[in-house]
């Protein structure tokens, strides 16, 4: 439940940038995971093919994102994410960053010790939940 509301907060804190929750989730997974097909995306994303198509579309209308042909199957589109989507996101964790440093500065010293000291679990859980 903790996890739960803390992600709650996160996702909650004021940005600059002004995306919808799949839009960030779809730039976010590219940031890590570029470039991937559409079909790859839709699995990763949990939306129908026609929603991230459309989702894509704009995303390349507004420069986040670009579509290439995959240089070993003509016939396959890849989806890369360009300079200005990993702004996006560079610039949306590092305000994040900030925000949740001011956070912690209400922590006692061994709070802040306890949350370093349950990072590598944590890394662990995320990196399962990526299937990795």
């Amino acid at each position: 439940m903790v996890i739960e509301n803390l992600t709650r907060i996160l996702i909650r804190l004021p940005s600059i940038e002004k995306l919808s929750f799949t839009t960030l989730s779809v730039l976010h997974t590219l940031s890590r995971k570029s470039p991937m097909r559409l079909t790859e995306l839709t699995a990763t994303e949990q939306v129908t093919q026609s929603a991230i198509t459309q989702l894509v579309t704009r995303l390349e209308q507004d420069g986040l994102v670009e579509r290439r042909s995959d240089p070993n199957d003509g016939r396959v589109v890849q989806v890369h994410i360009t300079a200005r989507g990993t702004n996006v996101i560079d610039s949306r964790r590092l305000d994040r960053i900030t925000q949740l440093s001011k956070f912690m500065e209400g922590l006692t010293s061994e709070e802040n010790r306890a949350i370093a000291s349950a990072l590598p679990a944590l890394r662990r859980l995320v990196e399962l939940g990526n299937g990795s």
